[in-house]
């Protein structure tokens, strides 16, 4: 990684995104990540991202993070879900005050973190002085590796301020290995479980704060962007490297002249990779447009809504072309070992995130935009 502010390092990215691409068929045979990819990840400086200066961190834009993680992701989808993962946890724990950030980042910046706010029997009780929690939450990418996780649990008597975030280290929970998805096997979103965990008030912060941008301490624009309105950018970011991935696999396809009954089906072949390139230099524009919109600090209610609609509609696009691009390559780009049916197995369970649905994003837009 390069100095603050310079984030990343293109050499030290190119080098994870090859790392990433050789391990890519062995990650989604075994389910996980790659030990040599995880370490090129933290070299390259994913985890300190967002992580605020004061303790090490990069000085990252949104936008340097979605074309770094969107170059890893045309190796393998499930590294650069990790890579983006990675990198917005450490946004989530600068919304610690300043006593918890201290602890998660006693070790440096290169800290793991990882995330879950959806939970299932979850309890936290208060204590003097902090929580006693104790549940399971679903989905946690990366959890295998984490150093620290952020989990959240509803507090009852504490009105419309009641969801909180808590910071858990690695040995106060365990998981399950519970993912069993068609596509990004190796992202391992398994079950992370707490029991009965006494958590301090300075490892915990209001959900409501993180969605609304508000952090106590000194922050870039990019660490205090409103959390719809940068949430897309983590999960969308993996799919259009993917994408591009696809891209590729369809270009090299091409490349050579087919006979027999493909033959007749060039020129449509042709048309179908120009139409998916064009569609995914769309998506690019409209995911840029979401990054420099929160590193310019453009973050009112009516451009936060367009992101989120933005980001929704970029992964439909992108899902559409990596469709278009995997019929191109026919009946050998579904063959078991095709890097083409993994992309497009990858592209669908990515792009089926509550985070990019475009019915929640797409009503909230039209309800802002049509009560002003």
């Amino acid at each position: 990684m390069t100095a603050a502010g310079g984030w990343p390092d293109p050499a030290a990215v190119r080098v994870t995104a090859e790392s990433a691409g050789r391990g890519a068929a062995e990650a989604d045979a075994s389910g996980r990540v790659g030990a040599e990819t995880v370490e090129a990840l933290a070299e390259a400086g994913f985890p300190s991202a967002f992580v605020p200066e004061r303790w090490g961190g990069a000085g990252a834009t949104c936008g340097a993070v979605v074309k770094a993680v969107a170059e890893v992701g045309a190796g393998c989808a499930s590294a650069a879900w990790i890579a983006s993962l990675l990198a917005y946890n450490g946004r989530f724990a600068a919304y610690l005050p300043t006593e918890g950030q201290e602890e998660v980042w006693a070790k440096g910046p290169h800290t793991r973190l990882v995330s879950s706010m959806v939970a299932s029997g979850v309890r936290a009780e208060p204590l003097p002085g902090g929580w006693q929690l104790s549940g399971s939450w679903l989905y946690v990418s990366g959890v295998e590796f984490a150093d620290w996780a952020l989990v959240s649990s509803s507090l009852p008597r504490e009105a419309d301020r009641n969801v909180r975030v808590f910071a858990v280290p690695r040995d106060v929970f365990t998981y399950e290995d519970t993912w069993e998805a068609i596509g990004m096997h190796a992202t391992g979103s398994h079950t992370l479980t707490v029991a009965d965990a006494f958590v301090p008030e300075y490892r915990a912060f209001v959900w409501d704060d993180m969605r609304q941008g508000i952090l106590a301490g000194p922050a870039t624009r990019a660490q205090s962007a409103p959390l719809f309105s940068v949430n897309g950018l983590t999960f969308a970011a993996p799919i259009l490297g993917a994408a591009r991935g696809a891209q590729s696999v369809a270009g090299q396809h091409l490349s050579v002249q087919p006979n027999g009954p493909r033959a007749a089906a060039r020129e449509s072949s042709l048309l179908a990779f120009a139409r998916a390139a064009t569609e995914i230099d769309a998506a690019d524009l409209l995911l840029q447009r979401v990054a420099d919109t929160a590193d310019g600090g453009l973050l009112d209610d009516d451009l936060a809504v367009r992101s989120h609609r933005d980001a929704t509609v970029a992964v439909q696009i992108l899902v559409g072309a990596v469709d278009r691009l995997f019929g191109v390559t026919g009946t050998r780009g579904q063959a078991r070992s095709h890097r083409m049916q993994r992309i497009w197995r990858d592209v669908h369970t990515a792009g089926s995130h509550a985070a990019l649905q475009f019915e929640p994003a797409g009503l909230g837009y039209a309800r802002r935009l049509l009560s002003a």
